[in-house]
């Protein structure tokens, strides 16, 4: 058996890309201390130094990442939705059973205006990359108005 031990936990999982995943910033600290002599008491130095990462951030796949969550959300919009027209039909089917369908198509409408306005969100967050994306590239856009 390896000198490696995998452990799995719920909320600390430790992916295999995690260990080449890109460091904006790195702070080195190095202190020495120096003793007493015969000439006068010991000090102690600290050199603090900051390595600066390059900028290799992929803004196309930044981009993509964030219009597939924006047609995630449009997906979960248009299918809750559709639930809650299929409930209030089933209310009407179904006068017995009605307040549960009515019920029913109240949350699926509640689940319907939360992706909705999760994939607005989205939408913003890819707007927001583009732009970041043209700045990058050196295309800066200046809205006066």
């Amino acid at each position: 058996m390896s000198g490696e031990h995998h452990h799995h936990h719920l909320f600390h999982h430790k992916k295999d890309d995690d260990e080449n995943t890109p460091v904006e910033a790195v702070v080195l600290t190095d202190t020495t201390t120096y003793p007493d002599t015969a000439y006068g008491s010991g000090y102690t130095e600290t050199t603090t130094t900051a390595v600066v990462g390059s900028d290799d951030k992929d803004y196309e796949k930044e981009v993509k990442h964030h219009k597939h969550k924006e047609h995630m959300g449009e997906l979960g919009a248009v299918a809750a939705g559709a639930f809650a027209l299929h409930e209030k039909h089933k209310a009407k089917k179904d006068p017995e059973h009605a307040h549960k369908h009515k019920i029913e198509e109240e949350i699926a409408a509640a689940a319907a205006v939360g992706a909705g306005g999760y994939a607005f969100h989205e939408h913003h967050e890819k707007k927001e990359a583009k732009d970041e994306q043209k700045e990058h590239e050196g295309k800066h856009h200046h809205h006066l108005f």
